[in-house]
């Protein structure tokens, strides 16, 4: 890298935490995000309380930005990826995508229930995973087309995350080959889930001797991991648009 490149991502970096510190600093005082060259400048505390409340608000926004920070250069790089999915999802049209989710998700559940021997239990969970395969493929597509950062976040990443998140976890029910690396996990999670949570509180014998780990219950540990992380790639790509508007 040039000095030159050096010095324009220095600059970068520090506009940008400027940007999200000043932004943080005006959720309690006025004039500060971008006042600085303004004819009234950026407010400044008179007193020494006002001093003390000033200087320990923008200490604790230091450690949220270098929190946060890190976490909205991640969303730079999932705001290029969702883009390109949602240049398919625009050539396919938001009935294209349902129909598409309909006929793989359709097709698999009739081969499973009238072509493969599997138990009754293994088929009904497949069933129940195209379900909802195909409801959360339909609703991440009506969310998105709704718009709006918030119903982007809450709604329609989590729905699409979930419909990316199932069919690897379907497959692992249908093929031992590919159970040996998702269903692992589910088991590890599921272990570490009732050491770590449900232990501490009392919970995990109560929650063991009542549930086992049948077909149905890998499909939810996979929907349970894929709702949050849809959040938390939502956010980061909201972070990304605060930091680094599109087009910039």
């Amino acid at each position: 890298m040039s000095v030159g490149n050096r010095q324009g991502v220095v600059e970068a970096i520090r506009f940008d935490l400027n940007k999200f510190h000043e932004t943080w600093m005006g959720l309690l005082y006025p004039r500060q995000r971008g006042a600085g060259d303004t004819v009234l400048g950026k407010w400044q505390p008179q007193t020494t309380r006002e001093r003390v409340t000033y200087t320990a608000w923008a200490a604790l926004g230091a450690l949220v930005v270098a929190v946060l920070y890190p976490l909205a250069l991640f969303g730079v790089v999932v705001r290029f990826h969702a883009r390109k999915i949602d240049v398919s999802v625009e050539k396919l049209g938001a009935v294209g995508v349902i129909l598409l989710a309909v006929l793989v998700w359709g097709g698999l559940s009739a081969l499973v229930e009238f072509r493969l021997d599997y138990s009754s239990q293994a088929t009904n969970a497949i069933i129940a995973a195209s379900v909802v395969a195909i409801v959360s493929a339909g609703l991440a597509v009506a969310f998105r087309a709704i718009g709006g950062r918030i119903t982007t976040v809450v709604f329609a990443y989590p729905f699409g995350m979930t419909a990316i998140f199932l069919p690897p976890v379907v497959a692992a029910l249908v093929s031992d080959d590919v159970a040996q690396f998702s269903i692992v996990y589910a088991d590890q999670i599921a272990e570490l889930v009732r050491e770590e949570v449900l232990g501490p509180v009392g919970l995990r014998s109560y929650v063991v001797d009542r549930f086992d780990m049948t077909e149905f219950a890998y499909v939810l540990i996979w929907v349970g991991i894929s709702v949050p992380l849809g959040w938390l790639l939502g956010t980061t790509v909201a972070l990304a648009d605060f930091i680094r508007p599109t087009g910039e």
